[in-house]
């Protein structure tokens, strides 16, 4: 008989994983997992206390024979990257994530799973709920919206937290611990353009692209999957400059730290070009299929006879979009020169929205490089500024610089080597963790982010593995026993 989630081992952390997944939490609406964590604090009868921004701050004294340890802080963020399959019927603000057992892995049904972070927030809910495990004094900080801006470390107060030791859980790699990482900044282009009436002797059709493999749009970006709205963008063009198509929507991606999985568009063609239509676009989908046989194997581009419509973008101006898309940078922008295979710089072309005389182009920038993270937004806005477009770069958050030689590193790598014979993975990563962040109130903060083995974040095709978890919280518990003594 298969287990439910809640049954796994270890089964206080599950358990409390089941329950965090009962309540909607995506990003920017967090209201209920808010009053969830205060409540769960509340009920333990610890000191509990939500800041101005959302953030909570749970704080449990050391249990016995631990006093004498330094205060350390554990930090994971509440909110979840809300993506699902087109097929998917599902209501982020108002269902729980359906979770089911594949073998040695928890998946939801068609949905993102919120592994990334709630098996974070649900290890540090087992911690503060336990009178068996051993740890110093705890601060416990659960943040906001950490998949759309990070708004609640930017708004993170210093003088809060006493722990001179932060203990991030959201790193998704097993044998890896997280020193470093990649600032970003949002980068939105706006504006309007003409519509005309539909021409004559014209017929509608719609173009979907789907079955992209997509991904977090950072730890995933190297891997060099398709982007959606690229490939939309270069069949419309083709289209547009060999069969006269003119515009009437485009709707492609969703959030801007997602690889874009889907896009759809509509367009009218000239009736005399109708019978080349369904050939051109057969063509085109089995040469992007060997163009992406590896990376994202369930490529389809599908025609379907669209509805009557009565205004479409004229002519001129489609060309200087579409032309403008296919100049934008998507994808790895610089390797790291310093650190082998890390991706210093990037751009996710994440969301294009062209309806009703409006269009909006959103992307995500990151580098582990500030000056060059600013150089590639300047890129950006200057690429759609020369189609007179409103450009935005908002958001920017800083990077996290490495610090090797700080006290928790060398103690947990000794501890990683000790367990499992091997020495772990310390490095920087390319995703957008809050550590830099948290590090500007509190300089003095030692920080190290570790995790268990997440496949596919930010899509619906999100996994956690079972066996991972096990082999994550064994080493997180040894840790908490590690922490060095007081100064």
């Amino acid at each position: 008989m298969s287990k439910t989630v809640s049954e796994l081992e270890p089964n206080g952390l599950w358990s409390h994983f089941s329950e965090l997944n009962s309540v909607p939490r995506p990003s920017k609406k967090e209201e209920k997992i808010i009053a969830f964590i205060v409540a769960f604090g509340n009920s333990l009868g610890l000191e509990t206390a939500q800041d101005e921004i959302g953030n909570v701050i749970i704080k449990k004294p050391a249990s016995k024979g631990m006093e004498t340890k330094q205060t350390i802080v554990l930090q994971s963020h509440l909110d979840m990257v809300h993506q699902k399959n087109a097929s998917t019927q599902f209501d982020f603000e108002t269902q729980g994530i359906e979770m089911r057992v594949d073998g040695d892995w928890v998946m939801a049904n068609g949905t993102t799973l919120g592994a990334d972070n709630g098996i974070g927030v649900a290890s540090i809910m087992s911690v503060l709920s336990s009178t068996t495990i051993e740890h110093p004094s705890i601060e416990a900080l659960f943040t906001i919206d950490e998949e759309t801006g990070m708004t609640g470390a930017l708004n993170l107060k210093g003088g809060l937290l006493n722990g001179k030791i932060l203990l991030n859980l959201d790193t998704e790699d097993d044998n890896e611990l997280t020193i470093g990482c990649a600032g970003g900044i949002d980068v939105t282009a706006t504006g309007s353009y003409t519509l005309e009436a539909v021409p004559p002797n014209t017929s509608g059709y719609r173009v979907l692209v789907k079955g992209l493999t997509g991904g977090h749009s950072g730890m995933d970006i190297y891997k060099g999957r398709g982007n959606a709205n690229k490939i939309m963008n270069r069949v419309l063009l083709k289209l547009s400059e060999n069969y006269g198509i003119q515009i009437g929507s485009i709707d492609g991606g969703s959030l801007r730290n997602a690889i874009p999985r889907e896009s759809m568009a509509e367009f009218v063609i000239p009736e005399k070009e109708e019978k080349a239509l369904d050939w051109f676009i057969k063509t085109f989908e089995t040469e992007l299929k060997l163009e992406h046989n590896t990376t994202d194997p369930n490529l389809s581009i599908t025609l379907e006879k669209g509805d009557t419509f009565f205004k479409v973008m004229q002519k001129g101006f489609q060309f200087k979009l579409l032309k403008s898309l296919y100049a934008s940078a998507n994808g790895v922008y610089r390797m790291s020169p310093d650190i082998m295979h890390l991706v210093q710089t990037s751009n996710n072309l994440a969301r294009v929205l062209v309806k009703n005389g409006e269009y909006s182009i959103q992307c995500l920038t990151r580098s582990s490089v500030d000056s060059e993270k600013m150089d590639l937004a300047n890129s950006l806005r200057c690429t759609f500024e020369l189609i007179g477009a409103r450009v935005e770069s908002k958001g920017s958050y800083p990077g996290w610089a490495p610090k090797p030689d700080a006290e928790i590193v060398k103690i947990m790598g000794s501890l990683y080597k000790e367990l499992y014979k091997e020495n772990a993975l310390i490095g920087a990563c390319h995703a957008g963790l809050e550590c830099g962040i948290l590090g500007a109130n509190y300089p003095d903060m030692e920080m190290i982010s570790f995790g268990p083995n997440i496949r596919g974040a930010h899509s619906p095709d999100e996994k956690v593995q079972i066996s991972s978890v096990q082999k994550y919280w064994a080493f997180f518990l040894e840790t908490l026993k590690r922490i060095p003594e007081q100064n």
